[in-house]
């Protein structure tokens, strides 16, 4: 039987959590109870405060002495930003895995069985698997370095809106991940470090989509 890569439970809760704010979910302003967001997740406290000190070194939230935190101002340049650095990261991470071979049949039989199930997808399906394949390219690449900080910069699936929008999402995705790692398989280097690059780059568009143009935005002066 196969193993599932996990995420650590600090990683999967600061993935939800930075959802939340970029889809507006949580709003600028908002205050962020630990409490609050450990009963709503079902997890413990310590998790969710090691969460809570991620986001605020990504500058996401700022923390208040035994109040939680309060959700900072994001723009869509600092949503750029930080998906630049994934796509430079995961791309060099899908290289890496073509470069030092990387078992890929397993992932692809389960891509394949998506494939044919998306009416019945569930998003705990996809995201357990979308988790899986990124994690174990990057231990395929072989760089602690690298892979913790993608870990840092994981935000999981990009998609959370309506539903006729997320199972257009999980399909286009699970096409992007085969040939992702048919490149892998084949030890194309070049064209799995392309093709992660886009995958995460439609990801940020998919974000940026439903994200509110604000006057500050150099990006909306045209």
């Amino acid at each position: 039987m196969e193993s599932l890569e996990l995420m650590p439970a600090r990683v999967r809760i600061t993935s939800i959590l930075k959802k939340a704010i970029y889809s507006g979910e949580y709003k600028s302003g908002e205050e962020l109870s630990l409490t609050d967001v450990a009963a709503r997740l079902g997890v413990s406290r310590t998790p969710v405060r090691e969460a809570f000190q991620s986001l605020a070194a990504d500058g996401l939230i700022t923390l208040r002495m035994n109040k939680g935190a309060i959700v900072n101002r994001i723009d869509r340049k600092f949503i750029r930003d930080t998906f630049e650095m994934r796509i430079l990261l995961e791309g060099e991470a899908a290289a890496r895995a073509a470069k030092n071979g990387m078992e890929t049949g397993q992932l692809l039989a389960r891509l394949c069985h998506m494939q044919d199930n998306l009416n019945s997808l569930t998003r705990s399906d996809y995201t357990s698997l979308n988790q899986d394949i990124h994690m174990k390219i990057w231990n395929a690449a072989d760089n602690f370095k690298l892979k913790s900080y993608l870990l840092e910069l994981w935000n999981g699936p990009s998609t959370g809106h309506s539903l006729p929008e997320e199972k257009e999402h999980y399909q286009k995705s699970t096409e992007e991940h085969i040939a992702i790692l048919n490149f892998i398989q084949n030890r194309r280097e070049a064209q799995a470090r392309k093709a992660m690059e886009a995958h995460i780059s439609r990801s940020m568009e998919n974000i940026l989509k439903y994200y509110p143009e604000t006057p500050m935005d150099p990006s909306s002066v045209s």
